[in-house]
């Protein structure tokens, strides 16, 4: 069975990394996939973030990088991915999940989204908050992978 992995990835971080490695052991094909949010600006490209992407995930053999402007649901049905994955962090995320689980049921309800809670080490990472640090050149060392670091102090000098 296949399933997608749908974020902004603006930047990826550890936690991320964390729900993909757990999810590449429970499905054949783990999609991880970069949506267009109209309601977020980024701070890496497209095509950065993609290479980014790549670059974490090469060591898992079955994890296929990509990117779509299309609905999650419309995507996973088109990828033969009858699974949404989404990550946790606290109460606050599964408010959010939740509504938009229901939203996804509401459009296709052949997808559904499985939860994985985020490890405790990571339950406080969000990439608005790596970028934040970031932007105040602070150390962001263990809070995302050693290439995206890098990434970031290029961005912010």
């Amino acid at each position: 069975m296949n399933a997608v992995y749908a974020g902004t990835f603006d930047p990826v971080t550890c936690g991320h990394l964390d729900i993909i490695e757990r999810a590449s052991k429970m499905y054949d094909v783990l999609y991880v996939t970069i949506f267009v949010n109209p309601q977020k600006t980024t701070l890496f490209s497209l095509e950065e973030r993609l290479a980014l992407l790549k670059e974490v995930t090469k060591t898992y053999a079955n994890v296929r990088v990509d990117f779509s402007d299309d609905l999650a649901v419309s995507y996973a049905k088109k990828m033969n991915a009858p699974i949404l994955v989404r990550g946790l962090r606290a109460t606050m995320d599964f408010e959010y999940e939740l509504q938009l689980a229901f939203s996804n049921q509401y459009l296709d309800d052949s997808v559904d989204m499985i939860f994985l809670m985020t490890r405790p080490n990571h339950s406080y990472i969000s990439s608005s908050s790596v970028k934040e640090i970031a932007s105040h050149h602070r150390c962001v060392t263990g809070l995302v992978p050693p290439i995206v670091e890098k990434a970031l102090h290029e961005k912010f000098g």
